[in-house]
């Protein structure tokens, strides 16, 4: 079985709502602070500044985004590996639930009398 090669912090740092509103905002491409903050804003997400930029400082620390800085402007990117690594990890789950799903459905066949593969 695949290693999980990406460490507890990127657990963490997906497990929040508002953490995972950020990089879904960044999936089309790098983005300010503000223009993130305002984005997580309108999901109906309330952050406050100083909030904001501690969930941003989890995903540094995760590996998870990385930033530049241009003026006084900081843009924020999605860095992809870790997301990968634990993409592959979840989906060496898959034939475990694709098991316990055919036995799920054969069940419920067999006890409702449903032909096989109706």
């Amino acid at each position: 079985m695949a290693r999980l090669a990406a460490d507890a912090s990127v657990f963490a740092a997906v497990a929040d709502p508002t953490r995972r509103a950020i990089l879904e905002l960044l999936r089309d491409g790098e983005q300010t602070v503000s223009a993130l903050l305002e984005g997580v804003h309108k999901r109906a997400i309330k952050a406050t500044q100083s909030a904001f930029s501690q969930h941003l400082a989890v995903l540094r620390g995760a590996g998870l985004v990385r930033h530049r800085k241009e003026g006084r402007l900081r843009f924020y990117r999605v860095e992809p590996a870790p997301l990968e690594e634990l993409s592959m990890w979840i989906h060496t789950f898959d034939k475990f639930w694709e098991e316990k799903l055919d036995n799920l459905g054969r069940y419920l066949d067999d006890t409702h009398g449903r032909p096989a593969g109706a």
